[in-house]
């Protein structure tokens, strides 16, 4: 159910769209994705194991191992709704649930332990995206401490910059960084030669934008601008092989939701009481950046209307990019090599 806090909208000045995208006159760079079916709806990210077996969790606590080629079995369920998730070895995950927090998911045998619920004596709510260190550090970001997935849509309209990014380690849990625009996916970089990041980028949903953020030394947590602002809304971010960052793409930015956030509170909060049929929602439209370790775009898949849609994930394995998304029944597939 969607949970109606009362607005505290900040007025904020979106930065200029640095190239708007809309669907007339609009170039294809990404084919039809073909589908992998599941049964149930919400694969709201990816993980992928040495073997190249999938892992997705549904809308309804069910996480799945699922082949390339299309089977499909429930592996655990965490009784909340699971987001983000990484592999942690190779029989188990680490995953971020919207409302149980931070949790381990051994594989073997379907057992879940919470691992984080409340920090600082708060609940974790909205917990969304994980990334796991050489050393079994895991970082992870909470969205909002204002909405909860049911009514990310408000965090969006009122801008709280309430979202953290913590890091847990030896059975304790600490903030690295808070102020974030809907933080949302999480990559580490800058590996030293134990292979631990030195740095973490952070997708800023509500801020169209990727954030740096330093994990060790003096600095750590200070903040700083990665790569350009964003023609759209970015939600998971994953590393491929070659070390670029997959950005999911949600949707393109909204002229009428810009045009919103700079005005009185008051108008937002009269948009957020309207049915959400009639607010800003995600186009009919699959899209994904990859992005260069300055933050440089080298690559975008997109389309129209290819029937996927609201790409919430981008995992790359191989030559193969798998999709996922917060409203699809499936995984989408779609085949590098032949682009």
């Amino acid at each position: 159910m969607a949970q109606r806090t009362k607005m505290a909208a900040v007025r904020w000045t979106p930065p200029a769209n640095p190239r708007p995208v809309r669907r007339r006159g609009d170039a294809r760079t990404l084919p039809e994705p073909r589908r992998i079916e599941l049964p149930g709806a919400g694969p709201e990210h990816i993980a992928v194991d040495a073997a190249g077996t999938l892992f997705t969790g549904l809308a309804d606590g069910r996480i799945l191992r699922v082949t390339p080629e299309g089977e499909a079995r429930t592996v655990a369920d965490t009784g909340g709704r699971p987001l983000g998730l990484e592999m942690l070895g190779e029989d188990a995950l680490v995953v971020c649930d919207a409302y149980r927090g931070l949790l381990e998911v051994q594989l073997s045998d379907a057992t879940v332990r919470v691992l984080v619920s409340e920090v600082e004596g708060e609940p974790l709510t909205f917990c969304s995206n994980a990334a796991v260190a050489a050393d079994g550090s895991t970082y992870f970001t909470q969205s909002s401490r204002r909405y909860n997935i049911d009514s990310y849509r408000g965090d969006l309209f009122e801008h709280s910059t309430t979202g953290r990014l913590f890091r847990y380690r030896d059975g304790a849990v600490e903030v690295i960084a808070d102020g974030f625009a809907f933080a949302n996916g999480i990559v580490l970089v800058d590996d030293d030669d134990d292979g631990d990041g030195a740095a973490a980028v952070v997708a800023e949903t509500g801020g169209y934008c990727l954030t740096r953020v330093e994990l060790e030394g003096p600095d750590t947590g200070r903040k700083s601008p990665f790569g350009p602002p964003l023609p759209g809304f970015p939600d998971n971010l994953t590393r491929d092989a070659e070390g670029l960052i997959w950005i999911a793409m949600v949707t393109p930015r909204d002229p009428a939701l810009d045009w919103l956030l700079p005005r009185h509170p008051r108008l937002r909060s009269l948009v957020w009481a309207t049915p959400q049929r009639l607010q800003p929602g995600e186009k009919d439209m699959a899209w994904a950046i990859a992005v260069n370790a300055e933050g440089e775009q080298v690559r975008e898949l997109r389309a129209w209307g290819v029937g996927y849609k609201a790409v919430t994930a981008a995992r790359r394995s191989g030559e193969t990019l798998y999709l996922g998304s917060l409203t699809e029944h499936a995984i989408g597939v779609v085949e590098l090599g032949s682009l």
